[in-house]
């Protein structure tokens, strides 16, 4: 049974007595006749006030924005002068019999819809602006998503479990949200940063087949698509391989997609992670995107321009070229502001050449650095990137990490400027990635993906070289955009235990953290794999939204705060006090 609310009148409803309640959305008085439009459902629809039902229209008077009411009365069509084909009831009005106040509104701090409200407003008074139609088509599609997805994995026998949210601190990357214990004074509890090894544990306990729509925390810094807390489509399965992963996932989004949006997705392309860093220069390239990277170590290897040779011979260095077709109509200004970019990157400049005619080196290839290359490698860079008249050819010759996250961060910023970018769907699954990589700034090693992800070969973990161990990880990239990511797990607990010690844990720690679960690895793991989505930023993409906050009912700032609630906030010496805690003054 529909509620008043949900009641839609149109063309069909003429003649006929409806009821229907709703929000004041504008009040209009026009010189004896009082015209509301009242949002219905988030449609609005237009009622009619006659001065000859003095009861309705007295209350109609008082009428203000925001205000509720429940409306009785006769659907009629409305004039033709007066049609509004914008909206779905446009063609018709509901002139008014009987009214009923349900109750008043403030003056609210923003008009319903109005976009060029401040952020931070918006956050403040969440109702407010929920109750606009942007918010409102965002809020309905992700359950729309979620209730796509539920269906798919229904469908395919998997089993949806909760798990914990008071669990076991672990390191998983980020650092952990912490619950003191009343019961346990002193001990605390964490929130889970990801269900992993709650799912692990479901593989070993026989539960073959699982998913959840789980809620996941980590205390980090935020972005435009992070939240302190998110939610996140958990799957596991046992006796699967990568294959099998990817076609189960592969047939997810086809469904979601068709149901969301009614579109059919084309091939899910794919690259391996030392590949996709090679020729884009990260691992979650855009492939509406046609820029690429190229090498040129071999072309300039005899040059004596200073940015190049210092680089040639160092293993640990990179020289690329990048073509950007029809790049030539970029002007000083714009070369100097995607300079100030690559900068920001950790870049020193950006050399480039001009193609205006490529015929004729002298006048119709300009560059600062020609001087320095001379015809022949000039030529040969031509050639090699396929440049032609009108393209624009970008270098980068640094460490390799540093030419990696410029280039790549050039390539979008080209792609957006040049408007290179096509209006399409490209999923990429990207694989084969190291299993270890250096924490910045030390020779430490840490878990590319999380520290439960098996090598490729087990006998790997012997290298003298570790981060040459690739792993069994795979992650599912949308238009730039990583979506997921997942991998094969160890099921071995001597395996895993040699995991945990290349990354450095002491015995005490190996069991104090993970004692657990390595003896849950002992009672007959079967092989299995996994892999986990965001829903927020999924829901963003399929809305073409600009940050998660706009996906999600109830988001956090940029600060990890919640302007509605004024969440965090201070607790009283009481509560303190039960749960053993004393805070300590920062102040010197």
């Amino acid at each position: 049974m529909k509620s008043l609310y949900e009641y839609q009148i149109d063309q069909d409803s003429i003649g006929k007595n409806v009821t229907i309640a709703g929000w004041v959305n504008k009040r209009r008085d026009h010189g004896g006749v009082i015209f509301i439009d009242l949002r219905v459902s988030n449609n609005i629809i237009q009622i009619v006030f006659n001065p000859e039902n003095k009861d309705s229209f007295i209350i109609a008077e008082r009428l203000r924005s925001e205000y509720v009411v429940e409306v009785s009365g006769v659907v009629r069509e409305r004039s033709k002068e007066n049609i509004n084909e914008k909206l779905i009831s446009g063609n018709v009005e509901l002139v008014v019999d009987k009214i009923k106040l349900l109750n008043e509104s403030k003056t609210p701090p923003f008009s319903i819809n109005d976009l060029s409200v401040n952020e931070d407003q918006r956050l403040k008074y969440r109702y407010i602006d929920m109750r606009g139609e942007q918010l409102q088509k965002n809020i309905h599609l992700r359950s729309k998503l979620i209730e796509s997805i539920r269906n798919f994995f229904y469908s395919h026998d998997f089993i949806d479990i909760e798990t914990p949210i008071l669990t076991k601190t672990t390191p998983e990357g980020a650092r952990d949200y912490l619950v003191p214990s009343r019961m346990h004074p002193g001990d605390f509890f964490a929130l889970p940063q990801s269900p992993q090894i709650f799912k692990q544990t479901l593989m070993i306990g026989g539960i073959n087949k699982y998913f959840q729509i789980a809620r996941c925390f980590r205390d980090e810094d935020l972005r435009a698509d992070r939240q302190p807390e998110f939610t996140q489509l958990d799957v596991e399965l046992a006796f699967a391989d990568e294959n099998i992963i990817a076609e189960l996932i592969e047939k997810l989004f086809k469904k979601v997609f068709k149901d969301i949006l009614n579109e059919d997705i084309g091939i899910f392309e794919k690259i391996s992670y030392s590949d996709a860093l090679e020729k884009y220069g990260c691992d979650k390239p855009d492939l509406r995107n046609p820029l690429t990277l190229l090498d040129i170590k071999e072309l300039v290897n005899k040059v004596e321009f200073k940015v190049f040779s210092d680089h040639v011979n160092k293993e640990d260095s990179r020289i690329v070229a990048l073509k950007a077709p029809g790049g030539g109509k970029l002007s000083r200004k714009e070369i100097d502001e995607l300079t100030q970019l690559v900068i920001s990157c950790g870049a020193k400049g950006l050399a480039y050449l001009k193609c205006d005619c490529i015929s004729d080196y002298d006048n119709g290839i300009t560059s600062p650095i020609k001087k320095f290359l001379g015809p022949d490698v000039v030529n040969n860079i031509i050639k090699l990137t396929n440049s032609k008249d009108g393209d624009i050819i970008f270098f980068s010759a640094d460490k390799v990490n540093i030419v990696n996250t410029s280039m790549s961060t050039l390539i979008k910023k080209l792609g957006e400027n040049l408007d290179l970018i096509k209006p399409d769907w490209k999923f990429l699954w990207v694989t084969d990635y190291p299993l270890f990589e250096k924490i910045d700034g030390s020779n430490s090693l840490t878990s590319l993906h999380h520290p439960f992800t098996s090598p490729a070969h087990d006998e790997d973990l012997n290298l003298d070289d570790v981060l040459n161990i690739k792993s069994r990880a795979y992650d599912l990239v949308l238009n730039g955009n990583e979506i997921g990511g997942g991998s094969i797990r160890i099921h071995n607990p001597s395996i895993q235990r040699k995991v945990f010690e290349l990354l450095k844990l002491s015995q005490d720690e190996i069991e104090s953290k993970f004692g657990f679960f390595i003896e849950a690895l002992s009672y007959g793991c079967p092989p299995h794999g996994g892999i986990a989505f965001g829903i927020d930023r999924l829901a963003m993409l399929l809305l073409e939204a600009n940050s998660i906050r706009d996906v999600i009912a109830f988001p956090k700032t940029q600060s990890s705060s919640c302007l509605l609630t004024n969440a965090p906030s201070s607790i009283s010496d009481l509560q303190l006090d039960e749960l053993s805690l004393k805070i300590e003054s920062t102040d010197e």
